[in-house]
């Protein structure tokens, strides 16, 4: 039976997707400065795509965040160089690295662009801490996330915890966090617009279909932020903000 998004927090929906940077971006905000509070540091997940990017521009200007105690780390990234405009890396930090006191030191790119990825994914997930504090997913048309997609191989990975795989669209070649980090983070929220996301966000949220067929579906324990066009397909449609 579907939940009744209404009646939980879990679901926040904006009117159109020029006003979901706002709200992901102080959740953010607040769970990092919790988890620094709490723990004395924070382990930042970020993801790539259209809809983060300018979460990631509210969020370089939210006061109170001790940028030197956080580390940021990323879901996935395409094998291009680090200046390439299909990197995820680069997406980050101009939208938000270059724009926060963070040291260097602090930010662990994903290097899928190295000819010798399964080292390179073995050399990241040994970077990765056992859990990540806060973690940002979004939602492909098809119910991917990071760079899980429907089908694949790696939403079987139960022990390693960063993979090469291959995406559906190019670049093609890529790296990815697997399903044990996203259900290992303390916190998830995913931030998804659009009508074209609409079919796979009701999918992960209310259907029966597993996380093999929408890989969203991972984190749907998380903290969901959509616009109307992306939730108009849910039977319940969330908190307004």
């Amino acid at each position: 039976m579907p939940r009744d998004l209404a009646r939980s927090p879990r679901v926040t929906v904006v009117s159109d997707a020029a006003h979901l940077a706002g709200p992901v971006a102080r959740w953010i905000a607040l769970e990092t400065t919790a988890a620094v509070r709490e723990r004395g540091a924070c382990a930042l997940g970020l993801s790539g795509g259209r809809t983060p990017e300018p979460v990631y521009r509210e969020l370089a200007s939210a006061p109170g965040i001790d940028w030197s105690r956080v580390s940021v780390f990323f879901g996935d990234e395409r094998a291009v160089p680090p200046e390439d405009r299909e990197s995820n890396y680069r997406m980050v930090r101009e939208a938000l690295l270059t724009r926060v006191p963070i040291p260097d030191s602090n930010v662990h790119r994903m290097e899928a662009e190295r000819p010798d990825r399964e080292a390179a994914a073995r050399e990241y997930e040994r970077s990765l801490p056992p859990a990540l504090d806060v973690l940002l997913l979004g939602v492909g048309a098809d119910g991917h996330t990071v760079s899980l997609f429907p089908g694949s191989p790696a939403l079987d990975e139960r022990r390693r915890l960063v993979l090469p795989v291959i995406g559906t669209k190019a670049p093609i070649e890529r790296l990815t966090i697997t399903p044990p980090v996203i259900e290992a983070a303390r916190r998830v929220a995913v931030a998804a617009a659009g009508a074209d996301k609409a079919a796979a966000v009701a999918r992960a949220l209310e259907g029966s279909a597993s996380a093999k067929e929408v890989p969203a579906g991972l984190a749907r324990r998380g903290v969901w932020f959509l616009d109307r066009a992306a939730a108009a397909r849910l039977t319940a449609q969330g908190v307004e903000a």
